[in-house]
């Protein structure tokens, strides 16, 4: 079974995202481990990029942070945080990254350091359904999901993205960008539901949650929520402080996401 699917196994996950280089090199080791010590279940960690797509304003924020010392931050030092990382925790982790990031370093010597680290999955915004192709079979010889994004306005897609996915999708919330909500677009049971139809991988809901009462609402839902500007402010407000204002966070997120029974 994929190590992410498992981190679904008898529970609902709680997947919280903070940025790479946010404040620096070790913040981001601090933060990432913080955030296990609070519960986390799944940690999405952020590669800068200086064109990003999905991300909002607060996520954006962050990067122009990360990429303010150095804004060719070479994607091994990225690496290295992650081995620094591991000597602290084993919980899982997701790359949120962007196609060419993982082009110009090379398909095959990214995932394979990824399978050597403990990075499990990839978020590629940019990467739809029909241009993984070329990714998916390099990424899956080195045991690194892909995981896809499903939104509302997915239509007829949605069938063919959930019956390609491994690990867990991404099952996006609102449309527009990343950053903190109070309403969500309507029909989200019904579109995990679609979902469920035919895979029985996990669903995480992502975009917009930020309160305990929002992870409980989309983990009743889903299988598990995904929590990014949220973190990400934290980290913005605290700085190197951050860390154990991540982990009191983490702990309510995740007291909230286990209200709700597990299917």
């Amino acid at each position: 079974m994929s190590k992410l699917t498992d981190a679904f196994k008898n529970q609902k996950a709680f997947i919280p995202f903070v940025a790479a280089n946010d404040p620096d090199f070790d913040g981001t080791v601090n933060n990432v481990v913080a955030l296990a010590n609070g519960g986390a279940d799944i940690v999405e960690l952020g590669i800068p990029f200086s064109d990003p797509i999905a991300d909002g304003p607060v996520i954006q924020a962050a990067d122009l942070r990360a990429l303010k010392e150095d804004p060719d931050l070479p994607m091994d030092t990225i690496f290295d945080m992650v081995k620094a990382v591991r000597k602290q925790t084993d919980v899982p982790l997701v790359f949120l990254t962007y196609l060419n990031i993982v082009f110009r370093y090379g398909y095959e010597a990214f995932t394979a350091r990824c399978e050597e680290l403990g990075i499990y999955g990839l978020v590629i915004p940019d990467m739809p359904l029909e241009e993984r192709g070329e990714l998916a079979p390099i990424a899956e010889k080195h045991n690194v999901d892909l995981i896809p994004l499903v939104t509302p306005i997915s239509g007829d897609r949605i069938e063919k993205i959930a019956a390609a996915a491994t690990g867990f999708i991404y099952v996006v919330s609102s449309l527009g960008v990343t950053g903190e909500r109070s309403e969500f677009a309507n029909g989200l049971a019904d579109l995990v539901n679609r979902i469920r139809k035919v895979t029985d991988v996990p669903t995480a809901i992502g975009f917009g949650i930020h309160t305990p009462e929002q992870a409980t609402e989309m983990a009743q839902i889903a299988d598990g929520a995904i929590v990014g500007s949220a973190c990400v402010n934290i980290v913005a407000e605290y700085g190197r402080q951050a860390p154990a204002k991540l982990t009191d966070y983490t702990k309510q997120m995740k007291t909230a996401v286990n209200a709700n029974p597990v299917r």
